[in-house]
């Protein structure tokens, strides 16, 4: 029986009224409270584990996180004696942070990827992402749900489902969709289920949780943080990042677990530009002066959307921002290369990981699309065609693969990006991240209105998603990107217009119909 990963009810059981002060709680006020003893950090894990049994597995039962990490209190009185004793680590001691569940961590935790298959893997050490956490003092509670496979799996799928975890629920609207493929963690982070996650994205996967949950998402250049033991999709475009209700808390995090990592030749980027601490391009005048280019050709799919952008417009302009309309596409014909591109990725990239575990029940596509044939829940609502249509690729050094790969970065760098940064001395580039959330269906699938994650994700480019306001109940985000290494002026942006419109607000976990 799979005990290790059935979600366990803190011994505190505290009612809703005494973990109350976790929602949207930041970091910074987390430790501000242990340093006055108006906290410990092993209170506030008994909290938020609390408040995961009252909001996720009761009450509202968004479904967010997929696995409790039994030693946290454990691990949470450690940490709280290192405090008392003045063995302060950094802005992350004693601070609760949720893992999305296909990034491994050598513990009592799984990571399953939201996989039957996967469901008693048990990593043989930390990912680069869970042992810089532990270093920091982070205390990782829980694993996150996901879209099974980060979202490779299906010709048409459900965001936020899986295998392992089921259905997460957008905490806005409990039958809307919390977009995916970091799904749980975005949940998860909207609930204050936790003071931060993490996230992964391959194209998406990290700005549209943000989008439809209502917090910050930072997809980070490719390179800046190690992959080393996540789960993979692409080489090319994969990274983790961090996700959060603030901008600031997104920086702290993002520079504790930026850095070179010999595991990931990504990271070894002789132009990396790689900072320690990121909150010191946090500057509330930062738009002053900024030049922003405003993407057209990826608006216009959401009346309602398109008039908050007006409104976000607006605001930046009145902040000393110019903002120039850009009519013509980025990108174009980026798709389909890219799509190939993760095909061959993934099949490679994932024969590799299996590798890597110890006793691995599979060892490549064709056994894993064998067992899923077998198996009473995977395909249950959704096919595997995109299993499928990776296992049949050849190597990486396939001709097709080469040239959609030059293809690809052609199109979204040097034609893209980098192209109209130059030609219109921008600073960055923004447009709305998407839709508002849509409803959850296991039936059809997701219904994808439209969004602008894959410029930047297919450059391996960076992008910071922050909320700009409410359709009715459901929160929708802006994006901004930029050329490679630009994280701190993205973040200048993001926190300059984040605190000068405060549109981040608590879900109410409205039942739907």
């Amino acid at each position: 029986m799979f005990w290790s990963c059935e979600p366990k009810r803190s011994e505190s059981n505290a009612p809703a009224a005494e973990h109350a002060y976790l929602e949207e709680i930041t970091i910074r006020q987390l430790q501000e409270g242990y340093r006055t003893n108006k906290y410990t950090i092993t209170g506030v894990v008994k909290d938020y584990l609390a408040r995961i049994d009252a909001i996720d597995k009761n009450g509202p039962k968004i479904n967010a996180v997929i696995c409790i990490n039994p030693d946290a209190l454990q691990i949470a009185e450690t940490l709280e004696k290192e405090w008392k004793e003045g063995k302060i680590r950094g802005p992350l001691h004693g601070i609760p942070i949720i893992l999305k569940d296909n990034i491994d961590t050598h513990d009592k935790m799984p990571t399953t990827a939201g996989a039957v298959v996967l469901r008693n893997s048990f990593a043989s050490k930390d990912s680069w992402v869970a042992r810089k956490l532990r270093d920091a003092g982070a205390i990782i509670i829980a694993k996150a749900n996901l879209s099974e496979w980060a979202n490779f799996r299906a010709d048409m799928s459900s965001s936020g489902w899986s295998g392992v975890g089921g259905q997460t629920k957008n905490p806005y609207i409990l039958d809307r969709n919390p977009c995916g493929s970091s799904s749980g963690s975005g949940a998860a982070v909207a609930a204050s289920l936790c003071a931060l996650a993490i996230g992964t994205e391959t194209n998406g996967s990290i700005v549209c949780p943000a989008n439809n949950n209502g917090i910050v998402g930072l997809k980070p250049t490719v390179g800046l943080i190690s992959r080393s033991g996540i789960i993979p999709i692409s080489f090319t475009q994969d990274t983790p990042g961090p996700m959060g209700r603030t901008v600031e808390d997104v920086a702290i995090a993002l520079g504790i677990l930026a850095g070179i990592d010999s595991s990931d030749s990504k990271t070894l980027n002789p132009d990396a530009i790689i900072h320690k601490d990121y909150t010191s391009f946090l500057k509330k005048d930062g738009l002053k002066g900024k030049r922003i280019g405003l993407l057209k050709d990826v608006s216009g799919y959401h009346a309602k959307v398109d008039t908050l952008m007006k409104q976000t417009v607006a605001y930046l302009k009145s902040q000393g921002a110019e903002i120039i309309e850009i009519e013509e596409p980025a990108g174009k014909g980026a798709g389909g290369p890219s799509f190939q591109v993760l095909l061959y990725e993934f099949k490679d990239g994932l024969t590799k990981y299996f590798a890597s575990i110890p006793n691995a029940p599979v060892k490549d596509l064709q056994q894993l699309i064998a067992f899923n044939k077998k198996d009473s829940v995977e395909l249950r609502y959704f096919d595997q065609k995109l299993l499928e249509m990776a296992h049949v690729k050849g190597d990486l050094e396939s001709k097709e693969y080469k040239e959609a790969l030059a293809a690809m970065h052609k199109a979204t760098r040097e034609d893209g990006i980098d192209k109209l940064i130059a030609q219109y001395k921008l600073d960055a580039l923004m447009a709305p991240t998407g839709s508002p959330a849509w409803k959850t269906d296991l039936i059809n699938g997701d219904h994808f209105m439209g969004g602008s994650s894959s410029l930047a994700a297919i450059a391996g480019y960076p992008a910071i998603a922050v909320p700009m306001g409410f359709i009715d109940e459901l929160p929708v985000d802006v994006s901004f990107f930029g050329k490679a290494w630009s994280e701190p002026l993205l973040l200048e942006i993001a926190f300059a217009y984040e605190q000068g419109t405060k549109h981040r607000r608590a879900p109410r976990y409205i039942p739907g119909n």
